[in-house]
């Protein structure tokens, strides 16, 4: 194949692409944002994963998650049951949000993939493949099946001090269909893909003052539901009758207290510090293409892909609480139920993603004059 001209998806530099041997990749010269990286065999091994994943997540549907047992009387939760026992208890918007995070979201992925990958080695054709192409990769940052899987981790070690935890099969199941979710978005290339189904490659223009407005509107509503996410409780724990609310900082204090310090850690740093530092950064980013700034456009780059890594991982202490929720239900002996600002919380990372997404890179390296023609 002939070298493709492709524009960089986040500097917008023009350049020719090589065709590249096994395991090797392609990189903007300016911003240094992988264009592509090709691994050997990698439509065989996506297609495996892919098949492995959803063969793993069909066996995690029906059997036992987790088993919680205190006082003689015992409770055990499937990943479907969790999402029911949310709405029943009047969270139904947060039992959808973890449905589409940690089931429906992943196996449409890992059913394109398959679906493109397999394209790709037999030669199927494909109707109208670059949007099937756009889709998968829309849906990849709402997937978050590893990050459900830390959540549950973190929800056991609040409460292992008081109770018998006995894993299903089903916790194992899903761990590996995550794993393999992983291995296969490892070997999923973009480029790749498009190189051998699509014709002729999109041109995105660049429309600045949408951009910079859509990310101003998300962010500043963001900001406003952060108040509430941090001074309503997020969970309240009932037991012998009693109820004890809990915020999201006092979740902190309270492990801390009984020495789980790496817990409180991941807590303190996914719940409090991440949601803040993205929202910084962000406002941060579109102040400066907002006012049109030519400096360091490396290191914003650099802060921008910070905050396309860590903004999802917030969602740690939203599984958290659905885990809990759903599994600690033993009437006035030990109750948990969800508190308001659970979906103020569920809000801010949500909007904080759409904003990183709604936010064109491509802005941080526009000189001045070029503004006007992008609108």
């Amino acid at each position: 194949m002939d070298d493709v001209a492709v524009s960089c998806h986040e500097c917008n530099l023009r350049l020719p692409v090589p065709k590249l041997a096994p395991n090797q990749a392609a990189r903007c010269p300016r911003c240094g944002y992988t264009i592509t990286s090709l691994r050997r065999n990698w439509a065989e091994r996506t297609i495996a994963f892919s098949l492995a994943g959803l063969l793993l997540m069909a066996v995690s549907l029906p059997f036992t998650y987790i088993s919680f047992s205190t006082h003689g009387l015992t409770e055990s939760i499937t990943l479907l049951s969790s999402l029911d026992a949310l709405s029943q208890q009047g969270y139904a918007l947060l039992s959808v949000s973890v449905a589409l995070a940690c089931l429906i979201a992943p196996a449409a992925v890992l059913l394109l993939m398959l679906y493109l990958a397999g394209a790709v080695r037999f030669g199927w054709r494909v109707r109208h493949p670059q949007s099937k192409i756009n889709l998968c990769f829309s849906l990849i940052p709402w997937c978050m099946a590893e990050i459900f899987t830390v959540g549950v981790l973190v929800s056991l070690v609040k409460i292992i001090s008081m109770a018998d935890i006995i894993f299903g099969i089903t916790f194992f199941t899903y761990s590996g269909f995550a794993i393999c979710f992983l291995s296969a978005m490892l070997y999923f290339d973009r480029f790749q893909v498009e190189r051998h189904l699509v014709s002729s490659r999109e041109q995105h223009h660049i429309e600045a003052g949408k951009s910079i407005q859509f990310t101003w509107a998300l962010l500043v509503t963001a900001i406003i539901l952060y108040i509430p996410a941090n001074l309503l409780p997020i969970m309240t724990t009932r037991f012998l009758g009693s109820d004890t609310p809990a915020t999201v900082m006092g979740g902190v204090v309270t492990l801390w207290h009984h020495g789980s310090y790496p817990i409180a850690a991941v807590i303190f740093i996914a719940s409090i510090f991440v949601p803040v530092a993205k929202m910084g950064i962000m406002v941060w980013l579109n102040t400066t293409v907002h006012r049109r700034s030519v400096l360091q456009p490396a290191q914003r780059t650099f802060w921008y892909r910070v905050t396309e890594v860590i903004g999802r991982w917030s969602m740690v202490d939203v599984f958290v609480v659905a885990v809990l929720v759903s599994l600690v239900q033993l009437d006035n002996t030990m109750s948990i139920y969800p508190g308001p600002a659970v979906i103020s919380f569920c809000g801010v990372v949500i909007l904080t993603m759409i904003a990183a997404n709604t936010f064109d890179c491509r802005l941080i390296w526009m000189l001045p004059q070029n503004y006007d023609k992008s609108r």
